[in-house]
């Protein structure tokens, strides 16, 4: 397995001192915003030829939710997706990570009465699902099709529920992203979870209990990662986290070692 990380807000603006960076930390790989790849593609692709650092996956850059409530904005979202799609078939990277929703709506806070019947939802969903999963057979890569906790989606919480919709219609080119901060909030078991669905799992985010750096609560990451191990999983692992402390380069570098030493 190797470790991948979203952006931070300390590291470089600039693209190529981000991947120059993201080198002498020995990350293995960089999950860019996909508005960010689809804008600077060339820079991008230069900065993979000069470091050796690869895009892994984008995560984010697009308006409009999957199971968006408004059409346009779904449909919107969709267009903007495929574009994300198509830059990283020029990269080579694997997938992009997409939520049902993310802070649209939820059961847990007022108004606690959804604008659409859960059968809409699941249409929603599923016309999307159904959509990306042939563009992404076209470009070579991957949906990974993300469970949020339930106060920040409504629709697709575990990792079970994802499953359902790959299964369900019968998706060759999504997979399901397990994120242990939601993972911790909405399964049983963490382990558990995985263990299950680890013919699906195709790409991980880690954050601890709290959704700050790994290492700073209460996951015990050797014990997941000693089963994803066992199981066969050999894709990355991407640090998507908040960091609190007063040195947050430091705090980062600090769960970088915490997790490289739970790899061991």
């Amino acid at each position: 397995m190797k470790i991948g990380t979203q952006n931070q807000a300390f590291f470089p603006e600039d693209i190529k001192e981000k991947f120059r960076y993201l080198k002498e930390l020995s990350f293995d790989g960089f999950e860019i915003d996909g508005k960010i790849l689809v804008n600077h593609l060339e820079e991008v692709k230069e900065a993979i030829a000069e470091t050796g650092i690869p895009v892994t996956t984008a995560c984010g850059g697009y308006n409009g939710w999957i199971g968006d409530f408004i059409e346009e904005r779904r449909l919107s979202g969709l267009a903007e997706i495929e574009q994300i799609l198509e830059a990283l078939k020029e990269v080579g990277g694997k997938g992009v990570v997409v939520p049902a929703a993310w802070g649209m709506f939820t059961y847990r806070l007022p108004p606690m009465q959804s604008p659409r019947s859960k059968a809409g939802d699941r249409e929603a969903v599923t016309s999307s699902l159904l959509y990306l999963d042939k563009v992404a057979e076209e470009t070579g890569t991957t949906i990974f099709l993300e469970p949020l906790n339930r106060y920040q989606d409504h629709m697709i919480n575990t990792l079970a529920d994802a499953r359902r919709y790959i299964e369900d219609n019968q998706l060759k080119n999504v997979k399901i992203i397990a994120d242990f901060y939601h993972m911790n909030i909405e399964e049983d078991g963490i382990s558990e979870a995985l263990h299950a669905n680890r013919d699906l799992i195709g790409h991980i985010h880690l954050a601890d209990n709290h959704r700050y750096q790994p290492g700073s609560g209460s996951i015990d990451f050797k014990r997941h990662f000693d089963l994803l191990k066992q199981d066969g999983y050999k894709e990355f692992l991407t640090i998507e986290c908040r960091v609190r402390g007063n040195d947050p380069e430091a705090e980062y570098k600090r769960a970088l070692v915490h997790l490289r030493e739970a790899l061991r």
